[in-house]
């Protein structure tokens, strides 16, 4: 009876085997700079209580860059989970490459305001201190997202500096703003407080005022190309988790409360 025993103990090890590694997927993300930092700390923790692998491509939420995440998808790179500002995926939802039902809002993301380490950081306490800080300063930037989107078509603007920021002030593709400050090819930055946090060289003064401020929202959805969208559901749910939090608030981020609408 030892014989029959022993290979069917062999068979059963074999097929428990084959259950596990088949429950492990391989999850492809798309997500833009917003939560960058954060899911980069938070990834290898889903990573070890899933045993999916995370295999993750970077980009910019909108635009036409070589790496923006609607061009992404376009090429037909692989994709389970987007992570990117909300209104864009809302476009993606009504074009139908992201499951309507899937969209989970994460968190909420204030612009933030650099300059170079060590520089003399401007007023910015009010709309006004803004606006004399953008004249005074000789070189802006801001990013090719939502933030730089904002920061130039309605804040320049309301400010009433539009034609003053012409010629001095201009949009970053695809680098992070940050890098461009530090490297002292512009005197300010701005773009979401969670983008500008990851990069060395720069201080943050602080966030724009209440008046000035644009909140950004970041939310996940299922690619409708997806190959592994319950392994992808699994990590949307883990980024919104209470295991989330933390890493989150340190890399400048405002979590939503799950079911909230926005």
């Amino acid at each position: 009876m030892r014989a029959p025993f022993r290979t069917l103990t062999l068979a059963v090890i074999g097929a428990l085997a084959l259950t596990s590694a088949a429950s492990a997927a391989e999850v492809h993300v798309m997500i833009s700079g917003g939560l960058t930092a954060a899911y980069k700390a938070l990834v290898p923790e889903f990573e070890r209580k899933t045993g999916h692998k995370v295999v993750t491509a970077f980009g910019p939420s909108m635009g036409t860059t070589t790496n923006a995440i609607p061009v992404r998808l376009a090429r037909g790179e692989p994709a389970d989970v987007l992570i990117m500002v909300g209104y864009a995926l809302g476009d993606l939802i009504k074009q139908g490459k992201v499951v309507a039902d899937s969209r989970v809002d994460l968190v909420k993301s204030p612009i933030g305001i650099a300059v170079k380490s060590g520089a003399p950081k401007p007023d910015i306490g009010s709309a006004d201190t803004v606006k004399q800080a953008l004249l005074a300063a000789k070189s802006v930037a801001y990013s090719d997202s939502a933030s730089g989107v904002y920061v130039s078509t309605e804040m320049f603007g309301k400010l009433g500096i539009a034609d003053q920021m012409k010629d001095k002030a201009r949009m970053i593709p695809a680098t992070p703003v940050g890098e461009i400050v530090a490297k002292g090819e512009a005197e300010i930055g701005l773009q979401q407080i969670s983008e500008l946090k990851p990069v060395a060289g720069i201080d943050i003064v602080g966030p724009l005022p209440e008046p000035l401020q644009k909140i950004t929202v970041f939310s996940a959805g299922i690619a409708t190309v997806s190959k592994e969208p319950e392994a992808g559901k699994a990590l949307i749910s883990f980024l919104a988790s209470p295991d989330a939090h933390d890493a989150l608030v340190k890399s400048g981020l405002d979590p939503i409360a799950a079911g909230a609408t926005h």
